[in-house]
Formats: structure tokens, sequence, C-alpha cells
């Protein structure tokens, strides 16, 4: 269920520190109830996640098009990326937090986790169109427990930028989103076996 900005821009988040220059897009309530200590497991999950090995047919094709495009029109060139040409957002971070755990590295998303807390995981993203962040809350539910909460957070690149999220914010509204959520939450409820914690350690 996509949730009004409030929801993120109400709670204390740590990612407020380093967006002040980023464009808040949505806010999604993820269908992942669970107890206080579970957030260590959505963050692997969600860190997991490949797009081109989705069970929806229509998130594998709409990511193997934009994939495509983007190395036709050398979007995701390295020189388009972080530290080329944005500096990193991890050069921002308070030194808790630079000194803490930055969180999983994703095999297959080109995002770079930025840090890791007990309630929250953020990562950074960036190509010729946009400056990007994925940002995971831990917030309590209704029912006295906890499910996770994501935001998407964007700096355009000039017109380009502004032109490729017009394009592309109907079908992460209305394909990309419902379906990817549906996946994870059937992922979260088959898990039998829990999956390996995160250890909160600076080495990480």
């Amino acid at each position: 269920m996509r949730l009004p900005n409030s929801a993120h821009t109400s709670r204390p988040w740590r990612i407020h520190e380093l967006t002040r220059d980023f464009r808040l897009e949505d806010v999604w309530a993820l269908p992942t109830a669970g107890g206080r200590d579970d957030f260590p497991r959505l963050v692997q999950l969600i860190a997991s996640f490949d797009p081109l090995r989705s069970s929806s047919a229509a998130i594998r094709t709409l990511f193997a098009i934009r994939r495509r495009v983007g190395e036709l029109l050398g979007l995701d060139d390295p020189e388009a990326g972080l530290g080329s040409r944005v500096p990193r957002l991890r050069d921002r971070l308070p030194a808790d937090l630079r000194d803490g755990p930055s969180g999983p590295q994703s095999e297959v998303l080109p995002f770079t986790s930025l840090y890791l807390t007990e309630d929250e995981w953020a990562a950074e993203i960036a190509n010729r169109t946009v400056h990007g962040v994925l940002h995971l809350g831990w917030v309590p539910d209704d029912v006295g427990g906890y499910r996770g909460q994501m935001a998407v957070l964007v700096k355009r690149n000039g017109l380009l930028g502004a032109a490729y999220m017009a394009a592309i914010t109907p079908f992460r509204h209305l394909i990309v989103y419902p379906r990817m959520l549906r996946g994870i939450e059937r992922q979260w409820r088959c898990t039998i076996a829990p999956l390996e914690p995160l250890q909160f350690r600076p080495d990480l």
C-alpha cells in the first residue's frame, strides 16, 4: 500500500540528515509483519531481490527493457555513477554512521549500501538520469508488532532526469511496486527457516 509522504517525513530517520536536497518520490508500507528483531531479515530479503528473476513477467520485461536502453544510451556508464558524476552520500555520513555497519551489498542491483542501524537501512544509486536513495525502515504496526516501510528519494539530473522520472513513474506505481510487494509478501510468509541474521559490527 502506498502511504502519504508524512509517513516518512514525520519519523526521526537518520536519512533526513543526508537527503535534504533530494525529493521524496513515494512511500510504501511493506507486507512484512514481524517482531522487533526481524528487521535484518527484511534487509537481506530486499538486498537479494533480482528483478530479472522475478515471478512477475511484467517486472522481468520492464527491467530487461530498462537494462537494454541503459546499454544503448550509456545511462549506466561508470563515469555517470557514484564518485564520478555525483559525490557519494557516504561522504556526508556523521561519524557514528560512518563507523558503523553499511549493510549488505546487492549482487544484482546497482545500489551501494550507505548505513545500517537497528531500524534503518539506506542504499544509493546514480546514473545519467538520477541520484537516488532506497530507504527501508522498521516501524510499529497497529497490532503490537512491526512491519517494513520503504521510501524512494531522488535528485534528478536536469531535463533528462525529469523526463526519465516522468516516463517511468506510471510503470513504477501501477506495475513494478504492486507486483514486487506481492512477491515480497510471498517470500516473507513462505520463509520457513529464518535468514542468517545480520551482525551489527563495524567491519561489515
